[in-house]
């Protein structure tokens, strides 16, 4: 285990360096004039003003240079100042961060409860309503494009029945909670103010389910074919013939042995709803990482680009990461 894990730190190391160098091109290959984004069309016609603003943001650099000095800083925790906001990018990171990490969240846990589940009753009962029905929702959530799925779901249950609240993290007139992790949840759990809460429970309601659609519909489909091999081998047989009940076959003998795969698609969709909130927090006006993403490439704000790529590829690999490790707990084959 001490080398199988090392091998994996080590992977990961060298991944993260060869991440921060394709940001880093990427970010300076990207189309587009920072100068005339920022400065416009007056102001960028002035050569002293461009070659001011040039030498200020370090473009004026050799690009081996320029590299140099990203690292330097990604060493010492500074991903550089962000053009649009003049503040540092890891600041406007943590500020948008936990929206986004909140509602990614509950949309996994959301997956979670009803992917698996409706996955496994789609193997056991093969061919079923029940095996109908997990196509069905498979089939819609991951063929519905997001913007069109919360569209509808705002038109219908916020502007048509009005069960749910409006677009937002909290109502308009209600005070954010302030607590340590910027979790609104969390803090308002921590705070004992209920009404927040379940005023900011509510306001996760439609987003979480737009965001959690298409990777409930991968889950679904991956725990049922995954199950189905697993009810198929020999040894689930034999268990039959020595007349173990079918529940204490499906839960403790087919299930571990299907939830490799699960638990692979499930990192990466976990990744997937950190990284790729764009458009469900653009639609809900949700203030996370999504939607500073959107504002910083429209404005061509290139260190702030770079910093919630380098984010989001160290998500990427850390989950990885933690996906490889658990393989040695749900396969004894990978500790030996």
């Amino acid at each position: 285990m001490p080398r199988y894990i090392a091998t994996r730190l080590l992977a990961a190391a060298a991944m993260a360096l060869l991440a921060s160098l394709v940001v880093f091109l990427i970010s300076a290959l990207v189309p587009g004039d920072p100068v005339l984004a920022q400065l416009g069309d007056i102001l960028a016609s002035n050569p002293a003003t461009v070659a001011e603003w040039r030498a200020k943001w370090g473009l004026d650099l050799p690009l081996w240079e320029r590299y140099g000095l990203f690292l330097n800083g990604l060493v010492h925790g500074d991903l550089g100042i962000s053009i649009a906001t003049r503040r540092p990018v890891l600041e406007d990171i943590a500020q948008y961060a936990p929206a986004t990490v909140e509602l990614a969240t509950v949309s996994f846990l959301l997956t979670l409860i009803v992917g698996i589940p409706l996955g496994i009753a789609a193997a056991v009962w093969r061919d079923s309503w029940v095996d109908s029905l997990a196509r069905a929702v498979s089939l819609l959530g991951v063929s519905a494009p997001t913007f069109w799925l919360a569209f509808i779901m705002l038109a219908i249950f916020y502007g048509g029945l009005e069960w749910a609240p409006g677009p937002g993290r909290m109502d308009p007139i209600a005070f954010p909670p302030e607590g340590p992790t910027g979790l609104f949840l969390v803090d308002t759990l921590l705070a004992r103010d209920w009404e927040s809460f379940w005023d900011s429970a509510a306001h996760l309601v439609l987003p979480s389910i737009v965001l959690a659609a298409a990777t409930i519909g991968l889950i679904t489909r991956t725990t049922r074919a995954a199950m189905l091999d697993s009810l198929g081998q020999d040894y689930v047989r034999v268990s039959r013939a020595k007349g173990l009940k079918e529940r204490a076959i499906v839960l403790r003998h087919a299930l571990p042995n299907a939830l490799v795969p699960v638990v692979t698609l499930g990192g990466l969709a976990f990744a997937n709803l950190l990284a790729g909130a764009v458009m469900t927090e653009t639609v809900f006006a949700w203030p996370g990482l999504g939607r500073y993403t959107f504002r910083s490439a429209a404005a061509l704000d290139f260190p702030a680009i770079m910093g919630i790529t380098l984010v989001v590829s160290a998500t990427y690999l850390l989950v990885n990461l933690l996906v490889d490790l658990s393989y040695a707990a749900l396969d004894p084959r990978v500790r030996r």
